[in-house]
């Protein structure tokens, strides 16, 4: 059990400072929008490359900030119903909703490792030439980070249901 509270600490932290990396994209990404639409308002001349960029910072910002959404429970849920149903209920569907999340996100993880590492890893964008590369292998990384946050709900979920089962 101490380690399994060690395991699940050590996801949050990882996830955590993923989260504050993509953070630290988010302010040059918002400045480089702002001065493109500023040269292109008050000169007509945008900035070359600005949306690319853009598009890149933005995959990074919402890919690493997925598995932290997760353990702050960010993502929309329905506790309207669910509050209503007993404790062990909703352990029930917590554990249903983690095993049914880990399934798909296992399919992205290996569908983005694909992408990343197929022929298609050479791709280089239209403007400025940047490798896609990273960006593609973030999808599996961004997704396997994810994949432990809802392994730790799915733990999490099972130790309430076995927990309300005994008391």
């Amino acid at each position: 059990m101490e380690r399994l509270i060690r395991a699940g600490k050590t996801v949050q932290r990882l996830t955590f400072y993923a989260c504050a990396a993509s953070m630290f994209v988010l302010l040059p990404m918002m400045l480089l929008t702002a001065s493109d639409v500023l040269s292109r308002t008050m000169f007509s001349h945008p900035i070359p490359g600005a949306v690319e960029l853009s598009e890149y910072m933005l995959v990074v910002v919402i890919l690493l900030g997925l598995a932290y959404t997760q353990q702050v429970k960010g993502h929309p849920r329905v506790t309207l119903i669910t509050a209503r149903f007993s404790v062990p209920f909703q352990a029930v569907l917590e554990i249903f909703v983690s095993l049914l999340g880990m399934f798909m996100i296992v399919i992205v993880i290996w569908q983005g490792w694909a992408l990343s590492m197929g022929r298609a890893a050479s791709v280089v964008s239209e403007v400025l030439r940047i490798s896609q590369f990273p960006f593609r292998l973030l999808v599996s990384v961004g997704s396997l980070l994810l994949f432990f946050e809802l392994l730790v709900d799915l733990l999490l979920a099972t130790e309430k249901l076995l927990g309300s089962r005994n008391g």
